[in-house]
This record gives structure tokens, sequence and C-alpha cells, in this order.
């Protein structure tokens, strides 16, 4: 059996999205931990950071199944989620320019700025954030997964795979796994952040939740502009992050907004 799949990529994360609504391909709920791991190989298989699903929705747009690199169910993953609106909006699934659609973490809704076949501009909005825990003095914010944030300078210098490794796998983490982000911050409203990703387990090229935790975690170290915007700064491109600062009595984020590309690399088969 041969499936049709679909490669995307945002600032570098890639995804291989699949057309499942019907869920004819995986009756069985999804496919097996093996399979997704290998469709995600980039030796063996085609080779992406996760496999995306699109299925039908009882409510909203659409729905979104997403897989980490390793196989197993991720959690929320924005700068796949803004693909696979593009995805969605190429299959005529969405006709307008505004999108609504599920996930592992609850409904998003999505505006789609810039649109062709290539190519596409998605502002993402991502649920509530409680304040940050801290951790060692690290904070650590749950942006639909978990991040956890080390500021430093030179970032360019610094070894993300081995030193996020280390973080990743300590015995506080090991179970479940954490995203480890390495933070400079450039001025008020821009930063640059590497992510070492839990279920790829290598840095990633960009790393959408985790620019969205980054920028949080600038606010709450000082590192802020009028406007609640960032301009982050990643190895596969630019991204930008606003949100609404809690209110007064209030303990969370707010209107948090992931804006960035989406682009459409190529279709193909290949037997699952």
């Amino acid at each position: 059996m041969a499936i049709e799949f679909y490669k995307y990529q945002g600032s570098g994360n890639d995804f291989i999205v699949v057309d499942d609504r019907g869920q004819s391909l995986f009756p069985g709920g999804g496919p097996v931990q093996e399979q997704v791991a290998l469709l995600c190989d980039r030796h063996f298989g085609i080779g992406a950071d996760g496999l995306i699903l699109i299925r039908e929705s009882d409510k909203y747009d659409f729905v979104m199944k997403y897989y980490n690199a390793d196989g197993r169910e991720g959690s929320m993953c924005g700068n796949g989620g803004r693909c696979a609106v593009t995805f969605a909006k190429h299959m005529a699934i969405i006709n307008q320019g505004e999108a609504i659609f599920e996930a592992v973490d609850g409904t998003h809704k999505a505006k789609i700025l810039a649109y062709n076949d290539k190519q596409s501009i998605i502002s993402l909005l991502l649920n509530n954030v409680d304040l940050p825990e801290t951790a060692d003095g690290e904070l650590i914010i749950n942006t639909g997964s978990p991040h956890l944030m080390v500021f430093c300078s030179q970032i360019d210098t610094i070894n993300v795979e081995e030193e996020g490794k280390i973080i990743r796998y300590s015995p506080e983490y090991a179970e479940s796994g954490i995203n480890v982000n390495f933070v400079e911050v450039l001025g008020n409203d821009s930063l640059f952040v590497r992510t070492y990703e839990r279920g790829v387990e290598r840095e990633t090229l960009s790393c959408g939740t985790g620019v969205t935790a980054s920028s949080i975690a600038a606010w709450m170290n000082n590192h802020r502009n009028l406007g609640n915007m960032y301009n982050i700064h990643t190895k596969g491109g630019l991204l930008k992050v606003s949100f609404e600062p809690p209110l007064k009595g209030k303990n969370f984020f707010s209107g948090i907004w992931l804006t960035g590309p989406a682009h459409f690399v190529f279709k193909g088969e290949i037997p699952l």
C-alpha cells in the first residue's frame, strides 16, 4: 500500500503532511511508532521532524494529529500548526482567510495573512499560558509543549545538541522529556533562539512553541517593549510572537500569536 504525502516546512522545521480524512489510511486510529519513525528517517524514509495527519472534525475545519520523529504522538507544534493550515488551504478544506482546528491541546484559530501554492504567512493563536515555574533559576513554560529556557550570550558558540541533551535526559526530565531553548537577547524586542527538541532528540532549525516560550521568558526577565511583540531569529528564519501579559489579578498570558512562514516543499508517494 502506498500513501500520498506532502512535505512542508515552517522556518526550517519540516513535516510530512498526510490527508487522512475518513481515517482510511490508518483504520486503527493512527500509525504505529515504527511506521512514523521510518517515514521521518532522513536516510531510509522521507525525512522530517514530524508527521502530521489531517482529519475531519465534527465542529471545526479539521483535526491536526501530530507525531514526533521518534514515532510517538507529540504535544502541540506551532510550526506544524502553520503548515497544517497552509495544507488545508491548498486542499480547499478551508476557503476563507481564517481557520479553526483541533489539536491535542484544544482548539486553535489561525489567520492566513498571505498565501499562494508555494508559501504562506500564517498567524496562529496559541492557548493561554500560566505564569512559569522556576527550576534551579531557569524558567519552565508550557506553550502547548513544555520548554525550559537557558539565557546566554554568544549563542553561536553553544553546542546545543550536547548541552540540550544533558538537560533533557537529566533525572527530573528523562521520563517525560522537555524541550530546551537557548536564548540570546539581541534587544528588547529581538531574540535569537536555538532549540533542542524532545521527540526529535536533536537541535531543529526552529521551534514554534519554543520561540513563544522564549518570548514570554524574556518578558518575565524584564526584556520588554511597548507592544509586547518579539522578533525571533532562528537558524531557519524569522518568526514573530505577540501576547497580552497578565492583567491585574490574572496569572496567565493571553492573546498569544505566533506568526511566520509555511512553505510547500514537494509531493510524493511512499509504500507504507
